[in-house]
């Protein structure tokens, strides 16, 4: 690992994912599945005590005060490609009063993007 990428990883209160990073366990998750089914999972990634503050099924964003290990601000965003086939953004901006949460942000996002590779089929847009 680079110590460009170190530094962005562990010291920043800020990751999001795109579909050409460089980190690629940040690169955008494509998913053989409707729309409304990833939806609904990426809704229940997210449990009590955490608060949804904006969902949009015709945006397909959710919006996520994460309550848990720290606090975070999530923005989840749902696309549907083609039919079957759905994309998953993830945007992540810890609440941890100051510039560093230590990958927290980073780590989020894997373990979000982990229990969907569960419940649906992945793969990448090459295909």
């Amino acid at each position: 690992m680079s110590l460009k990428r170190f530094i962005s990883k562990y010291f920043s209160n800020h990751t999001e994912t795109s579909e050409t990073h460089k980190d690629p366990e940040l690169v955008t998750h494509y998913y053989k599945a409707k729309r409304d089914e990833v939806f609904q999972a990426v809704e229940a990634l997210f449990p009590s005590p955490s608060e949804k503050v904006a969902l949009s099924k015709e945006r397909g964003e959710i919006s996520i005060n994460y309550k848990g290990k720290r606090k975070a601000f999530v923005v989840a965003t749902i696309i549907m490609v083609r039919p079957f086939e759905t994309a998953v953004d993830f945007s992540v901006t810890t609440d941890s009063g100051g510039p560093i949460d230590f990958g927290f942000s980073h780590n989020l996002i894997v373990d979000a993007y982990e229990k969907l590779n569960r419940q649906f089929t992945r793969h990448d847009k090459a295909q």
